[in-house]
């Protein structure tokens, strides 16, 4: 008990430390590189919570598939500084309001008892199955996954726009 204790807090702290460096960084394959790090650390946080499933799609999906994808755009698209610069003072006010909203929606989430929702498709073992969280994603939560998909296919064509060059 105390050495999952221990592990939670060192898994937790770098977690945290790598998705503050994700924000902060300035060079787009550093921050890449620590998004891979919090995200290997959340699939530890899933092996600490007995649910090795989670773990494993956490590192193949998004460790190895999405993480790779991202690279490759850093790669592939030229991110010039000065097109960067250029878009930061005229959406600051948006990108505070856009976190506002996110911090209000994760506190009514967080104190509405969404947590405690979440919790009810495990089993009482503490195992969860496949089939519960399959199904739970596919019938109750099926909307925010659709809104997910629909925002990071925004990101993608935003990315696409701001990488485009301006004679094209």
């Amino acid at each position: 008990m105390i050495v999952e204790y221990i592990l939670f807090i060192i898994f937790a702290v770098v977690a945290i430390v790598s998705a503050w460096c994700v924000v902060t960084l300035r060079n787009p394959v550093h921050c890449a590189v620590a998004l891979i790090i919090t995200l290997l650390q959340i699939a530890a946080l899933f092996l600490l919570l007995r649910s090795p499933f989670l773990a494993v799609v956490q590192v193949f999906i998004y460790v190895g598939a999405v993480m790779v994808l991202f690279l490759f755009a850093v790669f592939l698209i030229d991110v010039k500084k000065a097109a960067m610069d250029m878009f930061k003072p005229k959406f600051r006010p948006l990108a505070y309001i856009v976190a506002l909203i996110l911090l209000v929606e994760s506190l009514f989430v967080i104190f509405s008892g969404g947590i405690q929702e979440l919790t009810r498709i495990t089993e009482a073992g503490g195992e969860v199955k496949v089939e519960v969280i399959g199904r739970a994603l596919f019938t109750t939560y099926i909307f925010p996954f659709e809104i997910v998909s629909v925002v990071l296919l925004a990101a993608m064509v935003g990315a696409i726009v701001m990488a485009r060059d301006k004679k094209e």
